[in-house]
């Protein structure tokens, strides 16, 4: 499959091919999130959202909790859909696509942008399974390719040289921090272009944090990835890019700045920024 068109069984809607070029060096906008606006039963999470998510690289969504960050996160991929009561106004545009075109089939769109959850979720099945069923479930079913994939993710998150001789084990046998690249791994498998993390490493240790940590360093480049995170030294660390949230009178979350990482928590332009990287809010 072409990794840079959205296509399935069930969905005909195509995207163009993505821009080429170095990460960072002259960002191209993969995500561009217009006045989004989004509630549940008929009250505000994010208020008027208006931001770019550049292609390869790594953007933090930094803020207190309850600003909206993960509301945000979810709504890149649809996700909110599955929520009673949510309700989504303004516009996510992917690779310059409105992914609330009618003509966009969910599962199309999932494939392409994964999602990381901030506990890890595998299947309570074997390690093999956890990656193979993904894939059986999107059409690829030979056996040679599906196992060709799974040793190229496991390897990619490195995990290939610490299950690759118990494959057939249940994944609820590894412990936290090989559960969670065993959850990226599996996400991977479908070949996103976006990759989505809810506070990865907030449910493990210091160890398996680094170890989750270093891994998404070294996904950069490849994949683009949108990451919430409460621990701004790992922000600082691993992001290129910042978006501060924050909540407003009314209890809306709303983006207060954005930018690269390193002028965000050396030099912000907002008052409500510093205030919040210095620890004096928040």
């Amino acid at each position: 499959m072409n990794c840079n068109q959205w296509t399935d069984k069930q969905d005909t809607f195509t995207l163009g091919p993505l821009e080429a070029g170095p990460p960072c060096c002259d960002p191209w906008p993969a995500i561009q999130v217009r006045d989004l606006s989004l509630s549940y039963n008929g009250k505000t999470a994010l208020d008027k959202v208006t931001l770019d998510i550049y292609q390869g690289c790594i953007t933090a969504l930094i803020g207190p909790s309850g600003c909206g960050k993960t509301s945000f996160l979810s709504a890149i991929n649809r996700l909110t859909d599955l929520i009673p009561g949510c309700s989504i106004a303004g516009k996510i545009l992917i690779n310059n696509q409105d992914i609330h075109h009618p003509d966009i089939h969910t599962q199309a769109l999932r494939r392409q942008v994964g999602m990381v959850f901030q506990k890890p979720t595998p299947f309570p099945l074997s390690i093999r399974r956890n990656l193979s069923l993904p894939l059986n479930e999107h059409g690829t079913t030979q056996k040679k390719e599906v196992a060709a994939i799974i040793e190229q993710v496991l390897r990619d998150v490195g995990l290939w040289e610490e299950v690759h001789d118990r494959l057939d084990a249940s994944a609820l046998s590894l412990s936290g921090g090989q559960q969670q690249r065993l959850c990226i791994a599996r996400a991977l498998a479908l070949q996103p272009q976006i990759l989505l993390m809810d506070e990865p490493c907030s449910a493990l240790d210091p160890l398996a944090s680094g170890v989750v940590e270093d891994l998404i360093c070294r996904l950069r480049g490849r994949y683009t990835i949108v990451i919430v995170t409460h621990n701004l030294a790992q922000a600082r660390r691993i992001a290129n890019y910042a978006a501060f949230f924050w909540i407003s009178g009314h209890a809306a979350g709303q983006l207060i700045e954005f930018g690269r990482c390193q002028h965000i928590f050396e030099s912000p332009s907002h008052e409500l920024t510093a205030a919040y990287i210095n620890g004096v809010r928040g």
